[in-house]
């Protein structure tokens, strides 16, 4: 037993000798050489097969035609336009129901956050109580969720023809507002 416990113990034994502890798979040069290579050539082969999996071509969307030439165009379609008018001109006022149509319906019509519904009654009894000059107030500097109309598209005279409008329309009995002097009487009327 004890020259079995030797040579357990013993450096030089072939079961503990550091050569046979550090023997590779690759015991030939032809085997190095293919090692090599498939080292290489495997992850390139990996690489190209995924590459032309995720590049297949162009994949869209299901059911989304936006790359299509419409979208892009409209994507690509200015933000602003500057639209130069003769100032010699004259001026075509809207009546209150297109200025109406165009700027207040869509909050008047559905009543959304909190503005009256046109021809509802209950509902502008008191603002018309208020007067025109107080709904003017509210429509050119803006009252709650809605904002100031004043100084946009429409001048303060179709405004007040679409308070007029709206108002009239939902029981009040207001007449239109004056309408305001031409620009060409009152340059002559400066000189």
């Amino acid at each position: 037993m004890s020259q079995m416990h030797d040579q357990r113990n013993d450096p030089q034994s072939p079961e503990t000798s550091p050569a046979a502890n550090h023997e590779g798979p690759i015991k030939t040069p032809k085997q190095l050489i293919v090692a090599v290579l498939a080292s290489f050539i495997i992850p390139i082969v990996g690489i190209v097969l995924l590459v032309s999996y995720v590049d297949f071509g162009a994949k869209p969307a299901a059911g989304s035609e936006g790359l299509g030439p419409e979208a892009v165009a409209k994507r690509l379609q200015a933000v602003g336009r500057v639209e130069v008018r003769d100032a010699s001109a004259p001026v075509v006022l809207r009546t209150g129901d297109q200025v109406y149509a165009v700027q207040c319906a869509a909050c008047h019509v559905a009543g959304v956050a909190g503005a009256p519904k046109l021809g509802d009654v209950g509902a502008w009894a008191p603002r018309i109580q208020t007067g025109y000059d107080a709904l003017m107030t509210s429509v050119l500097k803006g009252k709650g969720a809605m904002g100031a109309q004043g100084g946009g598209e429409f001048s303060d005279f179709e405004l007040g023809r679409a308070v007029v409008h709206m108002v009239n329309a939902s029981g009040g009995k207001l007449a239109e507002p004056p309408a305001p002097a031409p620009a060409a009487s009152a340059a002559s009327a400066a000189n």
